[in-house]
């Protein structure tokens, strides 16, 4: 009888109630200050780090292995049998290597370490459906098998007040623009099959990258049935709005809103918003 226990990381912005309720066990990001270190999401919220980011733009670093290797143990010791972990972005974060190496460790854990190529909530949107397959009896090797067609089927698309963080940070990717920051262009930022940032298009201005915004969800929902999360960073009030003005759109099956965790929001700065979307 398999006993699978499902693994990701605080990159995914999943919330404590929908780890809780799902039975997801998550692997906490390290922010590191000059004086102090915390935990991504447990000692340190979305908005106690944006409020810090004038004084000091703190470093991010891997789980801590030694959490790593707690959970593990405590999973053996449990009984679980199996485990499926689905982790950022390997072009972002080198999370997954590392939950790969300490399973090495624990030969008697079947397991299968899944690279999402993506973050934030397209992330936990794949977390999600496999925490639903283990709910629903599906097998380990049923469940690792449908995780290609969760990543292909969510989308992933934000803009940014400015791309000082993402630069700081070391996440630019092929996203470009010193100049047209002078121009105030802003990007409208995707990420890629490959799990980079890339331009998909730039707009100038807010008011006009938001409506840029607007018109892909749109597209997408033009096509097919979606679950839409709409994911801000210290941008509550134009999210909300946002989340007006779609709901009543008929081909949308769920749609809600998700604060980008402090480990995103230290590479992406106060102001991020943006869509992720889920073709059903």
């Amino acid at each position: 009888m398999q006993k699978i226990a499902i693994i990701t990381d605080s990159g995914s912005d999943l919330s404590s109630d929908l780890l809780k309720e799902h039975n997801i066990f998550s692997l906490p990001f390290r922010i590191i200050y000059s004086d102090n270190e915390y935990e991504d999401g447990v000692s340190i919220t979305p908005y106690e780090l944006y409020d810090s980011l004038e004084k000091e733009i703190p470093t991010t670093s891997l789980p801590c292995m030694k959490k790593i290797e707690s959970i593990l143990t405590n999973l053996e010791e449990e009984g679980y049998t199996h485990v499926i972990a689905i982790h950022i972005s390997s072009a972002l974060s080198g999370t997954s290597n590392s939950v790969r190496l300490a399973l090495e460790d624990h030969p008697n854990l079947t397991s299968y370490v899944y690279d999402s190529k993506t973050l934030s909530m397209a992330q936990g949107s794949i977390v999600l459906s496999a925490s639903k397959l283990v709910k629903e009896g599906k097998t380990f090797e049923e469940i690792i098998s449908l995780l290609p067609t969760y990543r292909k089927s969510v989308h992933t698309y934000f803009t940014l007040n400015t791309l000082e963080y993402l630069k700081k940070g070391g996440r630019i990717g092929r996203v470009a623009g010193t100049i047209g920051e002078l121009l105030n262009l802003k990007p409208i930022v995707f990420v890629g099959d490959d799990g980079i940032y890339q331009t998909y298009a730039k707009a100038r201005g807010r008011k006009q990258s938001i409506n840029k915004l607007k018109e892909i969800v749109e597209g997408y929902l033009s096509k097919n049935k979606c679950n839409i999360w709409i994911i801000e960073g210290n941008a509550i009030e134009e999210s909300n709005a946002i989340l007006n003005a779609l709901k009543t759109n008929e081909n949308i099956n769920e749609i809600s809103t998700a604060t980008v965790g402090p480990a995103l929001g230290v590479h992406t700065g106060p102001g991020l918003l943006g869509f992720i979307i889920e073709e059903l």
